[in-house]
């Protein structure tokens, strides 16, 4: 996470795009005081959970298809969530190794109930087939090996996920230089974390490492707080509702701004209040407070990786 860290820095130190407002993330943190607001992790009731290794293999299944809802304007990750959940409540065998690795774009609707193509839907079922044939060869068909194979760290699971499974591997170049920023992996830690409150199969003695999972929502939420300042151009662009090329500097501008952004927030909060706050805990409360705005305007990039 050092590396996404320090590349999340070195692109904010050169951004033309995004800019960082030091004296916004100033205002945020005092608003906040001593303690962020407490967001549950199943806030909403929409996730599958039963204590043990099927809650790991839902949750591995959940963030690999945790991307790109936004060309479908009725789609959103509540959908997939509850979808995904009631699936398997009807049939415990749905996410198995070898089952995952035979869907077809029409029958991951059927699962879904969804009435039409799902964005990006030959995406999602290439990544379930990898998936599925890497748990099967590598891990005996179980992500709850997976976790177990990590020695309860955060940072080494990310490692593995990255490792065995390309789809996870959350990479740009900015001017040259490559950028880590790995949401996908890093949202799968927080996930058993949160599910299993930090207990079990999310038990991870360096949780701090993870950072916020730059996605739509949480820079348009850092923007509406004035943490974030977006040029004229991207703003218009943003408004019109135009797409941003995935890879693209305005892109990777805005999902690494963010990332350092938090980093800048969490420091202040602990030097003002003494008090640790995980960088996760706070994209989790920027994103509900997101999810609960109908009308903010985020970026549009077809991606799979947010």
């Amino acid at each position: 996470m050092d590396e996404v860290r320090a590349t999340s820095a070195w692109v904010a130190a050169r951004s033309s795009h995004v800019t960082i407002d030091e004296s916004g993330i100033e205002k945020v943190v005092e608003t906040i005081k001593t303690s962020i607001p407490k967001v549950e992790w199943d806030f909403e009731g929409i996730h599958y959970f039963d204590e043990g290794p099927l809650t790991v293999q839902y949750l591995f299944v959940l963030d690999t298809l945790n991307f790109c809802f936004w060309p479908d304007k009725d789609l959103n990750y509540d959908d997939l969530a509850s979808g995904l959940k009631e699936a398997l409540q009807n049939d415990k065998s749905v996410f198995d190794a070898d089952r995952l690795q035979k869907y077809t774009g029409p029958e991951l609707r059927k699962l879904l109930k969804w009435p039409r193509p799902l964005p990006l839907e030959d995406e999602r079922v290439r990544l379930l087939r990898e998936v599925g044939l890497e748990l099967e060869k590598n891990f005996e068909g179980k992500a709850s090996n997976l976790v177990a194979s990590c020695g309860k760290s955060a940072e080494k699971l990310v490692t593995l996920v990255t490792r065995h499974f390309p789809g996870f591997r959350d990479h740009s170049v900015y001017k040259g230089h490559q950028v880590f920023l790995y949401k996908r992996a890093q949202i799968f830690v927080a996930d058993l974390w949160g599910a299993f409150k930090g207990k079990g199969y999310g038990e991870f003695i360096d949780i701090g490492e993870i950072t916020i999972f730059a996605d739509y929502i949480v820079p348009a939420v850092l923007q509406q707080l004035g943490v974030l300042k977006y040029s004229a151009a991207l703003a218009g662009t943003i408004e019109a509702n135009g797409e941003i090329g995935s890879g693209s500097e305005e892109e990777v501008e805005l999902r690494t701004c963010s990332v350092c952004a938090v980093e800048k927030m969490r420091e202040l909060i602990q030097k003002k209040s003494g008090k640790q706050v995980l960088s996760l805990e706070l994209d989790i409360w920027l994103w509900s407070v997101g999810v609960r705005c109908p009308s903010l305007k985020h970026h549009r990039t077809l991606s799979i990786y947010y």
